[in-house]
């Protein structure tokens, strides 16, 4: 993203495929060899990683670390496929505990070392690399590496799905990426711990965690404590991330972020995923399947109490749509859809792709949340990114702590006690009756559940409420809609040549307020204006 050319990459569900099957930091920063032991009277925690952030913070970023061997940075995909975890070597397998761990192995894209430490009886004990970890199939057995190499991250299993079988529940792999799955789930969009200058002037720039801290599981545990010290030229940062896995698989995390600059534009809590088509995008279908998306709409909970829908597109050029708040209670990537047929994918079984919830704690102030949509024509490109922006960026070389929990949730409809949208089309420009100079498009929006059912005896009783930011709203159409027991809302809307505007509807009755509000922005071409230029989605992973 940010404008940068576009990697050659293997195809998205092939990366994913990667995840399923399946950095040394500097020496003047932190003796990654050696174990990193507490202060009297106490276990190494996430005050040791902040503290060790804050030192990293006051030294020039070091690049020359964050390296691997040429041997292994020129794996290709298909040689690096071949490099498995031996999972009759996973970590923890003898203590008794549900959860497993396992490295995975550096190479290919995953070109950055992260040192990994297991938290036993308080002191943290790096793994050390050794070939005898993994596989390699038909490529030949690396030579002469040595055991502070590290690891390109890992992933754990736990029984998920059954209680006799080890399902991965979350990973950690490339830049600041993780993942977290809940029952039933296939893996989907990604979660980031920091995303730097996305979709502004200059291009992105991506932290990376250089040490993963994993604290050791009795058989009791059943949160999951893990830290991460991430590093940048422009910022340094500690976080504890505490997995709970079950039906919907929750991550509470505290970061402490400490920018080396001033930055514009960091985003918090980053979430990145996949649209190339829904259910009104005839034109942009690549072949047999209706939706090609991991996630369908951008979901918000205002500071104010309203909850807000933002359908997900596939626009024809990079858009960013901001969304002003304060305090705001929650946002998301949302995969609403979940009927199989809406996708028809035997394989990728978008079906089964998880939405991440965000709810932020505490005081996170004055800022917005910024949707990035980039247009893409290929499933193999992560193209949507959705954070929360400061409004007033973090003090340089000050540590900032924000909390906030991300939960794997398979639907939406438990969030809130509204209607939802259930979903909706731009229709065809209309061009009969509208005036020189403008355009006028035509919005359909279908509402479904919370208490509409009880108003299908009186329709009448329903109030759509519709309003734009720009031009003007010519009709307004409230039908009932049997088959799903809503309403569906049409609405016209015209606009000046040149302009882009904000559309706004919900359903009330009197005064009370029955769905929750969808948003969408249109905007109509200068008539002389030639096609712009496209920019190119990013990699689906970095």
């Amino acid at each position: 993203m940010g404008g940068g050319k576009a990697l050659q990459a293997p195809s998205r569900r092939a990366v994913l495929g990667l995840l399923s099957s399946a950095c040394i930091l500097p020496g003047h920063a932190l003796q990654a060899q050696a174990p990193a032991r507490p202060g009297p009277g106490r276990g190494f925690g996430y005050e040791d990683v902040v503290e060790r952030a804050k030192a990293l913070a006051k030294q020039p970023f070091d690049a020359a670390s964050a390296t691997i061997p040429s041997e292994l940075s020129k794996l290709t995909y298909d040689s690096y496929r071949e490099v498995r975890f031996r999972r009759d070597k996973a970590f923890w397998r003898e203590g008794g505990s549900d959860f497993r761990l396992l490295p995975f192995h550096l190479g290919f894209l995953h070109d950055k070392p992260v040192q990994i430490h297991l938290i036993d009886h308080g002191t943290a004990v790096p793994i050390p690399f050794t070939t005898g970890l993994f596989e390699y199939g038909k490529v030949p057995v690396p030579k002469g590496l040595s055991p502070a190499l590290g690891f390109a991250g890992f992933t754990v299993t736990t029984n998920l799905n059954d209680p006799k079988v080890q399902d991965e529940v979350v990973s950690f792999l490339g830049a600041s990426y993780f993942r977290l799955i809940g029952r039933g789930h296939r893996y989907g969009l990604s979660a980031r711990s920091l995303a730097l200058d996305v979709g502004g002037q200059q291009p992105e720039e991506f932290p990376f965690m250089r040490a993963l801290w994993v604290e050791e599981p009795t058989p009791d545990t059943t949160e999951l404590v893990i830290y991460a010290l991430v590093d940048s030229p422009s910022v340094t940062a500690a976080f504890r991330y505490a997995v709970s896995p079950g039906l919907e698989t929750h991550m509470d995390i505290t970061a402490t972020i400490i920018p080396r600059r001033e930055i514009e534009r960091i985003g918090i809590a980053p979430l990145t995923s996949m649209f190339q088509a829904g259910e009104g995008d005839l034109g942009l279908r690549t072949d047999f399947r209706p939706e090609i998306h991991d996630s369908d709409g951008l979901m918000m909970n205002s500071g104010s109490g309203e909850w807000i829908w933002r359908p997900l597109r596939n626009p024809k050029a990079l858009r960013i749509s901001s969304f002003h708040d304060k305090n705001p209670r929650g946002f998301g990537l949302m995969q609403r859809d979940r009927e199989f047929g809406s996708y028809q994918d035997l394989e990728a079984r978008y079906d089964a792709r998880p939405g991440y919830w965000v709810q932020p704690q505490g005081d996170w102030g004055e800022g917005r949340i910024d949707l990035v949509e980039i247009p893409t024509d290929n499933e193999a490109f992560d193209n949507i990114v959705a954070c929360w922006t400061p409004n007033i960026p973090l003090p340089t070389g000050q540590a900032t702590e924000l909390r906030y929990r991300i939960s794997a949730l398979s639907t939406t409809s438990l969030l809130h006690p509204y209607a939802q949208v259930h979903q909706s089309f731009a229709g065809s420009d209309i061009e009969d009756g509208v005036a020189e100079g403008q355009g006028r498009k035509r919005f359909i929006v279908d509402f479904a559940g919370g208490d509409l059912a009880y108003y299908q005896g009186a329709p009448d009783r329903l109030e759509l409420v519709a309003t734009t930011t720009g031009g003007a709203i010519t009709t307004k159409i409230l039908t009932y809609h049997a088959p799903l027991k809503g309403v569906r809302a049409i609405v016209d809307a015209t606009l000046p040549d040149g302009q882009s505007a904000e559309l706004r509807m919900f359903i009330k009755t009197r005064n009370r307020t029955l769905s929750e509000t969808w948003t969408a922005t249109w905007s109509v071409p200068p008539g002389d204006t030639a096609r712009a230029q496209v920019p190119q989605a990013q990699p689906a992973r970095q």
